[in-house]
């Protein structure tokens, strides 16, 4: 009964910080709270209407939707919305409950990913690492997820007891060394890394497996290993922008297709309800020092309109014995925001009511009903503000011989090229210095292997 799944909610015992969808802004459909009718969807429960659901009463926990195996399992809100959104169900079948009831099973990737991989609204929209392709990935997709790799389930790496599954994104462990850490897959952990399989020594003993440990308490393991995401196919939203939404054409909202993804298939660039889009494929992450620790602008934080909104913002420093350099997905949005009170906002979207966003595409009656209903300040003025978000990358891993050579960050132009205030050989000093250095290292090398060899041989001549 405290998992996330069911809380949606999360309180941070390092910042303090009261998160979870129950009460976070974020930079795509910005806000489940007043919107739980569509939201809950992908709740782990019955029911769910509004912010005043009964969180106490398991009897409302639905266990279904994470164990359901026949994939023919789902729920629809209470409501259908205004005229724009109801067509997102017709058609559905009937549960065939009989059907349902026999074929119950542990989670399996379907059931996980029905939610996880279409977040924010579509598919791989949010993480950029997590697509409709991880159903069945090639190889060189998801090394651990294919057929052709080690066909992990999900719960395989997310390990959980009572429900309380390791490797949330709202508290992170950028750096894994600790012995309890490291049993083998499905076995009880408290963490999901890399190093709770691998160790924190991955690589052979051999010359360049050592070098390539040296880095492993300085570099994610998904920096090297997962060379890029929205791999696969399935394109990832890069950029949205919600000052275009509310556009009609004969009285009504409507969509367009502008994006043909990788897999043939196209993507909304254009949508009445939500505004206008931008997708990428095969994207090079952003890099950035990681600690594991994560801050999120919240409903009531104050900030400078003059500058971007960063929705999340993590700490993490090359001199913090803690941080490593991680991958990331950087996520850009125009939203809304209180112009009077220079806050982020709810807006009231989802439901048949003439102030919901989705159908009748009202801004200034959304946001103020949707800061009404959670109780909110709100000073009547709405303006259009530049917001990020960051969204560290864990999954997509390519097989061992497609991580990245050592080139592509050790030069001049090499993907770490923005990270600042530390030393990187081959992008910080003359070429000359490096091949100096390098010259030294084998010298010194080959000294002690000499030295080594002359010694044996010496003992074996006394002996």
């Amino acid at each position: 009964i405290k998992n996330k799944h069911w809380t949606w909610r999360f309180d941070d015992p390092i910042t303090g910080q009261k998160l979870g969808k129950s009460v976070l802004v974020n930079n795509f459909c910005t806000n489940a709270r007043g919107n739980e009718g569509m939201c809950a969807q992908c709740h782990a429960g019955f029911g769910m209407k509004d912010s005043n659901y009964d969180f106490s009463n398991e009897e409302n926990i639905d266990c279904l939707v994470c164990h359901d195996a026949t994939g023919k399992y789902y729920k629809t809100p209470p409501t259908k919305g205004n005229k724009a959104c109801s067509v997102m169900f017709e058609g559905l079948k009937p549960i065939n409950w009989t059907n349902v009831a026999q074929h119950v099973r542990l989670p399996a990737r379907s059931n996980c990913g029905t939610c996880h991989f279409f977040g924010g609204g579509g598919d791989n929209v949010k993480h950029g690492d997590l697509s409709s392709v991880l159903f069945h990935p090639p190889r060189d997709v998801d090394v651990h997820m294919s057929e052709q790799g080690e066909n992990f389930a999900c719960i395989i790496c997310h390990v959980g007891e009572g429900h309380d599954w390791a490797g949330s994104r709202y508290i992170m462990i950028a750096k894994d060394e600790k012995e309890h850490a490291k049993p083998k897959p499905g076995m009880e952990r408290e963490t999901a890394t890399c190093e709770s399989c691998h160790g924190d020594k991955p690589h052979p003993t051999t010359v360049r497996g050592l070098k390539q440990n040296d880095h492993v308490d300085r570099v994610a393991c998904e920096s090297c290993h997962i060379p890029a995401f929205a791999r696969g196919g399935v394109a990832t939203k890069v950029d949205w922008d919600w000052r275009t939404a509310g556009r009609l054409r004969n009285g009504e909202g409507y969509k367009e297709e502008g994006y043909k993804q990788g897999n043939g298939e196209w993507r909304h660039t254009y949508k009445s309800i939500k505004g206008s889009f931008k997708y990428d494929e095969n994207v090079k992450p952003l890099y950035r020092w990681f600690n594991g620790v994560m801050r999120y602008t919240t409903i009531d934080t104050k900030f400078d309109p003059s500058k971007p909104v960063e929705i999340n913002y993590f700490s993490g420093d090359p001199a913090d014995p803690d941080s490593r350099i991680w991958p990331f997905k950087r996520m850009h949005t125009v939203q809304p925001y209180d112009k009077g009170n220079n806050t982020l906002v709810y807006m009231h979207l989802w439901g048949d009511d003439d102030a919901a966003f989705w159908g009748n595409y009202d801004f200034a009656k959304a946001i103020k009903v949707g800061m009404e209903k959670n109780g909110i300040p709100y000073s009547g003025e709405y303006g259009f503000i530049d917001s990020y978000s960051y969204w560290p990358i864990n999954h997509m891993v390519a097989p061992k011989e497609q991580a990245l050579a050592c080139e592509e960050c050790h030069s001049k132009d090499g993907r770490l090229k923005n990270l600042d205030n530390f030393y990187m050989p081959g992008r910080d000093a003359p070429r000359w210095l490096d091949i100096l250095g390098i010259l030294l290292v084998l010298g010194t090398l080959a000294g002690v292997l000499g030295h080594g060899l002359l010694r044996v041989i010496l003992s074996r001549r006394n002996s």
